[in-house]
């Protein structure tokens, strides 16, 4: 071990050995980033996570999970995007590595997409989070109409007092 790794590696178990201070805290930003903190702003995984948890990203994966797709089939299962934005959504978790586009060499042209191991794994993930939001539907309803009758509520007493004041 050369001189300069010798005070490198006795610098940081000088701050670790200091109470209160985690690990994370000696860590820098540029390995933080590199490994992947959603939280810091400059992480990279951001830029994933936008792409895979978006509207129609978490739609897209869902869909594909079971079989590929021509785009139009794609549009047809996924009701409600535009052809825009799936085109778009497509790029995306392509440029990702989460899906394939398969080109076939035919007259009219003919496109699949399907889901690569790593795009499986993904979709199995927000297969997870939307089975979760379908189970708790009815919960987060009613909390809803809860909210909107206390909002209401509340809405009404401040006109009333507004127009008392006026009075």
């Amino acid at each position: 071990m050369d001189v300069s790794t010798k005070r490198r590696t006795s610098g940081k178990a000088a701050i670790a050995a200091v109470p209160g201070l985690s690990a994370r805290a000696t860590e820098t930003l540029s390995g933080r980033v590199r490994r992947g903190d959603l939280l810091a702003e400059a992480c990279p995984s951001r830029e994933v996570l936008k792409h895979v948890t978006s509207r129609w990203g978490v739609l897209v994966l869902m869909a594909l999970e079971a079989r590929s797709h021509r785009f139009a089939e794609l549009r047809r299962a996924v009701q409600g995007v535009s052809e825009r934005m799936l085109a778009q959504t497509l790029q995306w978790l392509e440029g990702d590595g989460l899906v394939q586009r398969i080109v076939h060499d035919v007259v009219p042209p003919h496109v699949e997409y399907r889901l690569t191991p790593l795009g499986r794994a993904g979709a199995q993930r927000v297969r997870g989070l939307a089975d979760w939001i379908e189970l708790n539907l009815p919960k987060v309803q009613a909390f809803q109409a809860q909210r909107a009758l206390v909002d209401t509520v509340q809405r009404t007493a401040q006109s009333r007092a507004r127009v008392h004041r006026l009075r």
